[in-house]
């Protein structure tokens, strides 16, 4: 059994949150310009379409951050994202919406293990799944 710092936001195992958000134009321009990526299929429909993609497809760090908010929720506000690891399935079309949840699946000490699932709420399809560890925001390696 470990034990928790009585200082920090409780964690349970078990505990789930989850969030939806329709993945935008507007939001596509405001990541292209944070991370400088002007890869054809990201900000060209006709580059896109030529690829294959019914549309621009939205940027893979910005759908998979959806789950930081679930994390965010799960850790509490003492706790950060200390790893993470995501394997992306399917591409997000700019405007079809994504739900994110995030579990914590185990306790050690302070810490949290979650699994992350990012799902394309049109078609049910599972996009994103990983996993992440939850550390103190003072913790440092």
């Amino acid at each position: 059994m470990t034990t928790q710092s009585p200082l920090m936001a409780p964690l349970a195992v078990g505990a789930t949150f989850s969030f939806r958000k329709t993945m935008t134009v507007a939001e596509q321009a405001m990541f292209t310009g944070i991370s400088g990526n002007l890869g054809p299929l990201y900000v060209d429909a006709r580059a896109a379409a030529k690829a294959g993609a019914a549309g621009m497809v939205s940027f893979e760090l910005a759908v998979s951050a959806l789950s930081t908010t679930c994390l965010n929720r799960l850790g509490g506000p003492d706790r950060r994202i200390g790893a993470i690891a995501l394997t992306f399935m399917a591409p997000v079309i700019v405007g079809e919406s994504v739900q994110a949840s995030a579990e914590i699946t185990a306790i050690e000490g302070d810490d949290a293990v979650c699994k992350i699932s990012c799902i394309n709420s049109g078609t049910g399809e599972e996009i994103i799944a990983g996993t992440a560890r939850l550390v103190p925001f003072a913790a440092k390696g």
